[in-house]
C-alpha cells in the first residue's frame, strides 16, 4: 500500500481538531444572545468581513474591539446584529473560531482557515486567504450565472408577447375569419384555437401556468432535497455543461491550493472542498476522494480507482496533480490548475454568449414566422375570394 499523505508536523500540530471540522460539534458555548444565528449571508457580505477584520487586526486592534469597528460601519442590520453577538461571545472568553462558528456568517472553507490561524499565529494571513477565497467563488458562480440570465431573460420576453398577442390578437382574427367562412389551415387552427382558450380561461390558465413553471424550478434549482437534479441537467446542456465543468475545476485547483499553502491537511482540505461545490458528482467525487487519501492511497491511485473519474476531473489535470504530489509542489501545481481553467471559462463565456445570441433571434424568428404564416394565409385566402 502506497504512504499515507500526511501533512507538515507543524501544520497537524497547528491543526489538532481538523478531522472533525466539517460536522458540527456536539459541544457547542450558548452565546449571551441566544440561539445562533441561522441568516445566509451573501459573499459581498462574507468578503467584506473577511477582509476588514484582517486589516483591522494587522493594525494591532484587539479582535472585540474590531468586530464593534466593523459592527458601526456596516449597513447590513443582520450583519450588525450578528457581529454584536460575536462581539459579546468574544469578551465572554469564546475563541474567534468559536464564535464564527456559532454566528453562521463564514464558510466552512473560512472557518477552518480562521481556526488555523488562531492556533498557528497566522491569524491574519488566513483572513486575507479566506477574503480572496469568497471573491473567487463569488467570480467563480458569477460566470455561470451571466451565462444563464441573458437567454432566460430574451426567451421570457419571447413568452410574454406571444402570450398577448395569442390572448388579445387571435379571438378577434378568429371572430372574423368564422363571420366570413375562412377555411384555415391546421396552423391556423391551432394557434386560434390557442388563443380562443386563452380568451375563455386565460385568467385562470395563466397564472396557473406561471405557478407551475414556478414550482418546477423551486424543485429543480432551489429546492435543497431535490436541485442535484436541476444541476445534472445544466451540466447535461451544451455549452453550459462545458462553462460548469470549467468552473468546476478552476474552484478545484484555486480552493483546494490555497487551502494547502495555508496549512490544512490534505484530507481535510479535499473535505472542505467537497463542501463549497455546487456539483453533486463533484462533491460525491470530493468526499470519496478524502477518504481515499485518509486510508493512505496517493491521489494516483485513488484517481485511478474513481470509475469515470476523468470525466469530473480532465486527465491532463490528473496528472498535473500526481506530478505535484510526487515533486512536493502540490498547491503551486494547483494554483496554477486554477489560473489555467479560469481563463478557459473566462473564454467559453466570451463564446458561448456569441453563440446564444443567434440561436436566440432564430428561435424569435420562428415564433414571429408561425404566428404570421398562421394569420397572413387566411386573410390571403380572404382577399382571393373576395376577387373572385
Amino acid at each position: 500500500m502506497p504512504a499515507k499523505n500526511t501533512a507538515p508536523a507543524a501544520a497537524a500540530a497547528a491543526y489538532p481538531e481538523a478531522p472533525d471540522m466539517v460536522g458540527a460539534r456536539k459541544a457547542k458555548k450558548k452565546s449571551a444572545f441566544g440561539s445562533l444565528n441561522k441568516i445566509h449571508f451573501a459573499y459581498k457580505d462574507r468578503e467584506y468581513f473577511s477582509e476588514n477584520l484582517a486589516l483591522l487586526l494587522k493594525s494591532a486592534v484587539p479582535v472585540g474591539q474590531a468586530l464593534h469597528s466593523l459592527q458601526e460601519s456596516s449597513s447590513n442590520k443582520s450583519l450588525k446584529k450578528t457581529l454584536a453577538t460575536m462581539e459579546a461571545d468574544i469578551e465572554s472568553g469564546m475563541s474567534l473560531a468559536d464564535a464564527l462558528e456559532r454566528s453562521g456568517l463564514v464558510s466552512t472553507q473560512t472557518l477552518a482557515l480562521v481556526r488555523l490561524g488562531e492556533n498557528s499565529g497566522h491569524l491574519v494571513e488566513n483572513l486575507q486567504l479566506a477574503a480572496q477565497q469568497e471573491e473567487k467563488r463569488h467570480v467563480f458562480a458569477s460566470k455561470v450565472r451571466s451565462a444563464l440570465i441573458y437567454p432566460t431573460f430574451v426567451l421570457s420576453l419571447t413568452v410574454l408577447v406571444a402570450l398577448g398577442v395569442a390572448w388579445f390578437l387571435l379571438p378577434r382574427l378568429a371572430q372574423t375569419f368564422s363571420q366570413m367562412n375562412v377555411k384555415l389551415p391546421a396552423i391556423s387552427k391551432v394557434l386560434i384555437g390557442m388563443g380562443t382558450f386563452l380568451k375563455e380561461h386565460g385568467v385562470v390558465a395563466v397564472p396557473a401556468g406561471f405557478l407551475v413553471v414556478g414550482i418546477i424550478a423551486y424543485i429543480l434549482f432551489a429546492n435543497p432535497a431535490t436541485k442535484h437534479i436541476g444541476k445534472r441537467l445544466l451540466f447535461a446542456l451544451p455549452g453550459i455543461g462545458r462553462l460548469m465543468r470549467e468552473v468546476e475545476i478552476a474552484q478545484f485547483g484555486y480552493l483546494l491550493g490555497t487551502l494547502l499553502n495555508a496549512g490544512l491537511p490534505v484530507t481535510e482540505a479535499v473535505r472542505l472542498l467537497a463542501g463549497a461545490s455546487t456539483s453533486p458528482q463533484h462533491q460525491q467525487f470530493y468526499n470519496y476522494l478524502a477518504q481515499s487519501l485518509d486510508d493512505g492511497f496517493s491521489f494516483k491511485d485513488s484517481l485511478n480507482k474513481y470509475k469515470n473519474s476523468g470525466k469530473l476531473i480532465p486527465k491532463p489535470v490528473q496528472q498535473m496533480v500526481v506530478a505535484g504530489e510526487r515533486s512536493g509542489s502540490l498547491p503551486e501545481v494547483l494554483l496554477t490548475v486554477g489560473r489555467t481553467y479560469e481563463q478557459k471559462a473566462d473564454t467559453t463565456t466570451a463564446n458561448l454568449e456569441a453563440i446564444i445570441e443567434p440561436i436566440l433571434l432564430v428561435i424569435v424568428w420562428l415564433g414571429v414566422m408561425i404566428v404570421a404564416v398562421a394569420v397572413v394565409i387566411p386573410i390571403y385566402s380572404l382577399v382571393g375570394g373576395l376577387n373572385k
